[in-house]
């Protein structure tokens, strides 16, 4: 694992420079009166990321995947002369991290909206642009803490797994509607699942005889339907199948695909955009699209770079950064982060 498992550090051991120590000040006054209980994943290296990025008055933080707001809190805190645009598609989410930001409430503009339609919920707060963009993709804590919400096959719950209870569509109608065709590509692409045919199989052999409704009757099901050999290990034998149907009932990597290049698009020269994913789905879409804005695309027969073939982007990870060791032992839910960051360096290509 080696350096792989942990942050991309500065290279000197030196003294700091006076850049440095202002970002360490940033970050510890981010840290101060959060409940240690619930610091949001890798709450520091965002603070040390996003942060030189927020320091002019009115710089523009666009918060794509809200949440519970820890956080925005943080950057709210460790850069007092910057402005939150909160988006998130959860209107219980928005509720309480309304809550949360009380005391920023003359800096926070919230918007109800999918992280795709940042451009949107920049124009909705009279911004022309972003100077840094976070995402924090997948399922929130209290989404899996809401037992009635249908995303933990560790409880029992109506299958619903919508992160949007306004939208229509719900992991039940995927699993009882769905041909079997259908529900094996949602189940292999979506939740890597390498059994998803018989799993499929075995869900269409169930609804024939009643209605799927609930997370445990599935949860089972899936647990029978795989090869015993198979359940000793990788955890619950459910959570692919459970991942997958809630990667289609959400839409997630067709509107990530959407929002890279939207976000990016709008982010002011000198700024910055953090993307911490889950799984590596996410993580393949993500470096993707930072990687192609952060290559120089002159012809290789060209003797010089061509000024509008520059890279947009600098990256600013070193690959995708995994959470220390200590932060997965406090925290399990980090164990499967991976972060990837870049900086705008010049405007758009024509």
């Amino acid at each position: 694992m080696g350096d792989d498992r942990r942050h991309a550090r500065r290279e000197d051991d030196g003294a700091h420079t006076d850049g440095e120590q202002d970002i360490e000040t940033r970050v510890a006054a981010a840290r101060a009166g959060l409940d240690p209980r619930h610091v949001p994943v890798m709450l520091d290296r965002i603070v040390e990321l996003l942060a030189p990025a927020l320091t002019r008055p009115g710089a523009v933080l666009v918060d794509g995947t809200l949440g519970l707001g820890g956080h925005a809190e943080a950057l709210l805190k460790a850069c007092p002369d910057m402005r939150l645009v909160g988006v998130d598609r959860d209107t219980t989410a928005l509720e309480r991290s309304a809550e949360r930001l009380t005391p920023y409430a003359d800096r926070t503009h919230l918007v109800h909206a999918v992280y795709s339609d940042i451009p949107r919920a920049l124009d909705e707060a009279g911004a022309a642009g972003a100077d840094a963009v976070l995402l924090d993709l997948g399922v929130s804590s209290p989404q899996l803490d809401e037992t009635d919400r249908g995303f933990a096959y560790a409880h029992d719950a109506p299958l619903d797994m919508r992160m949007d209870r306004t939208q229509s569509l719900t992991a039940a109608e995927v699993v009882n509607t769905y041909p079997v065709a259908a529900l094996t590509r949602v189940l292999r692409a979506y939740g890597e699942e390498r059994f998803a045919s018989r799993v499929a199989r075995a869900i269409e052999r169930r609804r024939a005889q009643a209605p799927i409704e609930s997370t445990r009757v599935l949860a089972e099901l899936v647990r029978e339907a795989i090869p015993a050999a198979t359940r000793r290990t990788g955890g619950h034998p459910a959570k692919r199948t459970f991942q997958g149907l809630r990667i289609e009932v959400n839409a997630e990597l067709s509107i990530l695909e959407r929002a890279l290049p939207a976000a990016v698009a709008r982010l002011n020269t000198g700024g910055r955009i953090a993307v911490l994913s889950y799984h590596s789905l996410e993580d393949r879409i993500t470096k993707k699209a930072l990687a192609a804005l952060s290559t120089d695309t002159t012809p290789a027969d060209l003797p010089v770079s061509l000024p509008e073939r520059q890279p947009e982007l600098r990256l600013l990870t070193r690959g995708a950064e995994l959470p220390v060791e200590e932060e997965n032992e406090r925290n399990p839910r980090a164990q499967s982060a991976r972060l990837r960051a870049a900086e705008r360096v010049r405007p758009p290509r024509k």
